[in-house]
């Protein structure tokens, strides 16, 4: 709670910062091997997608090119 004469913005900043200093922050070794996962996560989402997208987009143009023939 903001002490009298204090505004509660800087009261609000300054028990932020003190939040802030007890987190327990990753290693570099931890970072970098939690953010190759992270890539490599999005890596094979994107291909699984991309080969939807491929399958997909082949079946409407044989559904589009049969549409035409029976015409």
């Amino acid at each position: 709670m903001a002490k009298k004469g204090e505004s509660a913005i800087l009261t609000y900043f300054q028990e932020s910062f003190q939040e802030i200093k007890k987190v327990t922050w990753p290693t570099k070794d931890q970072t970098l091997k939690l953010t190759l996962i992270v890539l490599g996560f999005c890596l094979v989402i994107s291909l699984f997608i991309g080969i939807l997208d491929g399958l997909f987009n082949y079946g409407y143009n044989e559904l589009l090119n049969y549409a035409r023939s029976i015409q």
